[in-house]
C-alpha cells in the first residue's frame, strides 16, 4: 500500500505522544513493503525540539508551512494512494479532510489517536478544530486508538460508517532492556507530558509515595510541567527526555508508573504507548486501573494495578524475584501482541475489508 498521512508530528516527541507511535508504525509499514508520506505542519515549537530521527526507506516526511502552498503536490500524492488519512490534532485537520475527500485515494480515513478527548469535547458542546464540520460520514474508515464504547459513539455522534480500533504499540528494536544509568536510578519512575487531568492521580500514586519514602529517589520526566510542580528533595526531574533515552530511564528504576488521563480512563480500552514501551524494556509496571486493562496486560500477573498510594508502596516492597517475574511476563505478552508490526498487520486486514466494500459499492453504481 501507499499511505498518505496528515498528522500532528513525527519529527518531534516534545510534549506529545504521537511522534513515537508514528515512528514505530512507519518503520513497520516500510518493513512490510509499504510506502507512506507523512505531511507535518512545520510549527516552531516542534522545529525547536526536533529529535535525531530519520524516516526509513520508503517513508517521506513532508514538512510544510501552509497547506495551500502544497495543495497541488499533496493532491497528486493522494490520487495515487491506497489510503488517504488525517489524524486527531492535525493542525490542518478540517482542510486536510476536505483535500482527502476530493482526491482519488481508494480508502479515505480518519485516525483518532485521542478519541475520548474528541468525544468529551463534542458532548460539552465544544468545537473540535481537527474534525470536518460535516462529521465523518463521508469517510470509508475511522480508526480509533480507543476501543469499547468509544467506537459506537464515533458512529452515533459523528456518523462514522466503518470503525475499528488501532491501539498503541511499541517498536521492540527501540525499546528493550538496557543497563541502568546512575542519573536515572530510583525506586519508581514516571514518564509523561504534563496534563491537568492526570495531576490528581500523579499526586496520589507518585508524589505521595515520594513523601512517605523520603530515603528513596523518585524519577519524573516530561515536558510542560510548571516550575513550581514539585519541590520534593527526593524527586529528580527531567524536563524533556529524548526518545533514545527512554529505555535507560525505565530500566534504571525498580518499577515504573503508568497513569492514564482521566477522560481516557473513563472510556477505558485506551492503553498508552508508554505502557507498551516500558513493558518491552522489561520493567515492572504499576498502573492505575480502567475498563479493558486486562485485554492488554493481566493485572497481578503482567502488571500491578494500584488505586492508592498504599498500593504503590506495597507494590514497590514486593520481592525482587516477584517483580522480575511480572516484568518478564509483560514483556513476553507485549512482544507477542502489541508491537507496531502486529498493528500494521491488523491495519492491512482492516484496509483489505474496507477496500472490498468500496469496490463492491463502486460496481453497483
Amino acid at each position: 500500500m501507499h499511505i498518505v498521512i496528515f498528522g500532528l508530528t513525527v519529527s518531534s516527541s516534545w510534549g506529545n505522544g504521537h511522534a513515537t507511535l508514528w515512528r514505530a508504525l512507519l518503520k513497520a509499514l516500510a518493513k512490510r513493503g509499504h510506502t507512506a508520506s507523512f505531511y507535518e505542519h512545520d510549527v516552531s515549537y516542534y522545529a525547536d525540539n526536533r529529535d535525531d530521527w530519520a524516516p526509513p526507506r520508503g517513508i517521506d516526511l513532508k514538512l510544510y508551512n501552509s497547506l495551500e502552498e502544497i495543495r497541488g503536490r499533496a493532491l497528486r500524492d493522494l490520487n495515487s494512494a491506497d489510503v488517504g488519512m488525517f489524524t486527531s490534532y492535525c493542525p490542518d485537520g478540517a482542510a486536510a479532510a476536505e483535500l482527502i475527500l476530493s482526491s482519488r485515494a481508494e480508502i479515505k480515513c480518519f485516525y483518532d489517536l485521542d478519541t475520548p478527548v474528541t468525544l468529551t469535547a463534542l458532548a460539552n458542546g465544544e468545537t473540535v478544530a481537527y474534525l470536518p464540520p460535516d462529521g465523518l460520514g463521508d469517510f470509508d474508515l475511522v480508526l480509533s486508538y480507543t476501543g469499547g464504547r468509544a467506537l459506537s459513539e464515533l458512529q452515533s455522534r459523528l456518523g462514522a460508517r466503518t470503525v475499528a480500533p488501532l491501539y498503541g504499540s511499541v517498536d521492540p528494536e527501540a525499546h528493550f532492556p538496557v543497563p541502568s544509568l546512575d542519573q536515572y536510578r530510583g525506586i519508581l519512575s514516571y514518564l509523561g507530558t504534563f496534563a491537568s487531568d492526570r495531576q490528581q492521580a500523579l499526586e496520589m500514586l507518585f508524589l505521595d509515595p515520594a513523601r512517605r519514602l523520603r530515603n528513596e529517589t523518585f524519577q519524573l520526566a516530561g515536558a510542560q510541567y510548571p516550575e513550581s510542580f514539585s519541590s520534593l528533595p527526593n524527586v529528580a526531574f527531567v524536563p524533556h527526555l529524548a526518545p533514545q533515552l527512554h529505555p535507560a530511564f525505565f530500566c534504571s528504576s525498580r518499577a515504573t508508573l503508568n497513569i492514564t488521563r482521566r477522560v481516557m480512563a473513563e472510556y477505558g480500552y485506551c492503553p498508552s504507548g508508554r505502557l507498551f514501551e516500558a513493558a518491552a524494556c522489561g520493567v515492572p509496571i504499576v498502573s492505575d486501573g480502567w475498563d479493558g486493562l486486562e485485554m492488554f496486560l493481566t493485572p497481578g500477573q503482567e502488571i500491578l494495578r494500584v488505586d492508592t498510594s498504599e498500593d504503590v508502596i506495597e507494590a514497590l516492597s514486593l520481592p525482587e524475584a516477584e517483580l522480575r517475574r511480572i516484568a518478564e511476563a509483560a514483556r513476553e505478552r507485549v512482544l507477542a501482541n502489541h508491537t507496531a508490526e502486529r498493528r500494521v498487520m491488523e491495519l492491512e486486514g482492516i484496509c483489505e475489508g474496507v477496500s472490498d466494500r468500496v469496490q463492491a459499492a463502486t460496481e453497483l453504481q
